[in-house]
């Protein structure tokens, strides 16, 4: 790929989405969390200090995605490699399927795993900040005492969500994201006090205040009184993250590294894989068979997550013989995909003996070359709609994410068990260099947005603006193709019907197809550019 191309046709915008630096960049899905970013890079911090600021920001005024009551993954690249940080919640000791019912599993105290997001924040922090613990806190504070505008988005998604609010018996979410019962407004400012004493608690007395202290008795009594599974002895045994080998494949002369399990970038790999058999002089120019193929290779990628669940912390048991990410055997799936989308290709890919062995998410880069991809989540749109009493985070609905039913399954919900996400934050070499941060939220859509994303850039030499507004397309494992449909050819939706795909129209920009944040150091050492996806709220700085 010729990256003097990608580089040379990035715009910056006037309205902040898409920016340039000279010394450092940040993308997240809320503007007051890039400005945390920034002044933290401004004031001589690095990546880390800059996403762990952000991060603590996005539980603040994005709350319908994140917050202390979720988990956190991340990769951290450096010149020396790169470190998958695996924040994942656990289930609480008094889980299991016999408890839950399918009701308590999405609304509601009882569909809580123990949160990660604040022992993985220290954690890096800890490991690899410079600022002090304070300075990355104070701008969270600030924002959650002082309050924050409410968004267009966030009115629409209160709108779309008061009825599972309501379904909480304490009505503890409605209390509190909602104005005499009914939504904030857009414009209307939003105060947290609650929330901001808990972070000063925090930042005066480290995490384990969380964990061990007075707002983990505050959290037992909360669930204990609403009939939650969490308690005292479950937060007691802080959920450190585990620092992992992240996985890496090529890809058109690119380095991709991803999430490991029990994060789903395997699948990515999986799927880009595929794609890079298929060579550039080989490319369908015709747009209904380019999108047909795509859609095909999506759905395999997403198939084999299905068949090959993999915890790495308890059972790696693999179905079938396969390695997932044996370059021969993604061959032998792509040649089934071509055999019946455009056979006049089979002939160009390698032979076997030819290869060779709602969520948010920010990307931030510093002068130095460290690079951060960081995906938070508290599970569904504003968790499970319950508040911690007098500590104002909405706890996460992870239980939603185990199996129920095949008490083999990795996955299968026991006392300790980490729950399956759909998270690939991502980090991009080019010649051993870092070449970019990316990420996406969306649940299984965080896989169609990054790979054709990825595609448009390498495949095509789009800039990273370019490849974040060009329309996205996504196939379920059920065979249902999403597409924002007024940005393809009117055609398109017939023919995908044709092949048997059941169509689901969205809107131009739609909030269902993802969102991505990408960070790119130029390669020619010239700065930095940087894209906050139009599709949700968000924006993008650079430093100097």
């Amino acid at each position: 790929m010729n990256l003097n191309t990608v580089e040379a046709g990035f715009r910056p915008t006037d309205d902040g989405r898409c920016a340039v630096g000279a010394r450092g960049m940040i993308a997240t899905q809320s503007a007051q969390a890039t400005e945390a970013g920034w002044s933290m890079l401004e004031a001589g911090g690095n990546a880390v200090d800059a996403a762990v600021a952000a991060a603590f920001v996005l539980g603040v005024t994005e709350p319908q995605a994140s917050g202390l009551g979720g988990q956190t993954m991340m990769l951290v690249g450096r010149k020396e490699g790169v470190i998958a940080v695996d924040g994942s919640s656990r289930a609480p000791s008094l889980a299991h399927s016999s408890a839950i019912y399918k009701r308590d599993r999405s609304v509601g105290y009882r569909a809580a795993t123990v949160p990660s997001t604040p022992a993985t924040l220290a954690y890096v922090h800890r490991c690899y900040g410079q600022l002090p613990w304070q300075a990355v806190l104070e701008p969270a504070i600030v924002y959650a005492d002082s309050g924050y505008t409410i968004t267009r988005l966030q009115q629409r998604l209160l709108a779309r969500e008061q009825q599972h609010f309501e379904q909480v018996d304490s009505q503890s979410g409605l209390k509190r994201f909602f104005k005499n019962g009914e939504p904030y407004q857009e414009g209307e400012v939003f105060k947290q006090p609650e929330l901001a004493r808990v972070l000063r608690r925090l930042a005066d007395k480290g995490v384990e205040e969380f964990y061990r202290g007075t707002i983990a008795k505050e959290i037992d009594a909360d669930m204990r009184q609403n009939g939650g599974l969490l308690r005292y002895d479950d937060l007691a045994f802080i959920p450190y993250p585990i620092e992992r080998e992240p996985l890496v494949k090529p890809y058109r002369g690119l380095e991709i590294y991803t999430m490991p399990p029990p994060g789903s970038g395997r699948t990515l790999l999986f799927a880009l894989m595929m794609i890079d058999m298929i060579p550039l002089d080989r490319r369908i120019e015709d747009e209904a068979t380019r999108y047909l193929l795509f859609v095909r290779i999506l759905r395999k990628a997403l198939l084999e997550r299905s068949d090959r669940p993999f915890d790495p912390n308890f059972f790696p048991q693999i179905a079938g013989d396969a390695d997932m990410l044996d370059p021969a055997y993604s061959r032998e799936c792509l040649a089934e995909i071509l055999r019946d989308v455009d056979r006049s290709i089979l002939p160009f890919i390698p032979s076997e003996d030819e290869l060779s062995g709602e969520t948010t998410h920010l990307s931030v880069m510093d002068e130095a070359g460290m690079a951060v991809s960081l995906t938070q989540s508290i599970e569904r749109v504003y968790g499970s709609k319950a508040v911690a009493e007098g500590l104002g985070f909405l706890y996460n609905n992870y239980l939603c994410d185990f199996d129920y039913n095949l008490p083999e399954h990795p996955f299968y919900l026991r006392p300790n068990a980490v729950p399956w996400a759909t998270v690939s934050p991502t980090v991009v070499f080019h010649e051993g260099q870092v070449w970019m941060a990316v990420g996406s939220p969306g649940s299984e859509r965080v896989i169609s947005t990054l790979a054709l994303f990825l595609q448009r850039v390498a495949d095509y030499g789009m800039s990273i603006d370019q490849a974040m507004q060009a329309p996205r397309i996504h196939c379920s494992l059920g065979g249902r193709v999403s597409l924002e449909v007024g940005r393809f050819a009117e055609s398109l939706v017939p023919f995908l019907e044709r092949k048997g795909f059941r169509v689901d129209p969205r809107e131009d920009h739609s909030f269902y197809l993802g969102c991505i944040q990408a960070v790119v150091c130029r390669h020619d050492g010239k700065g930095f550019q940087g894209v906050a996806d139009v599709r949700r709220d968000g924006a993008a700085r650079g430093l100097g």
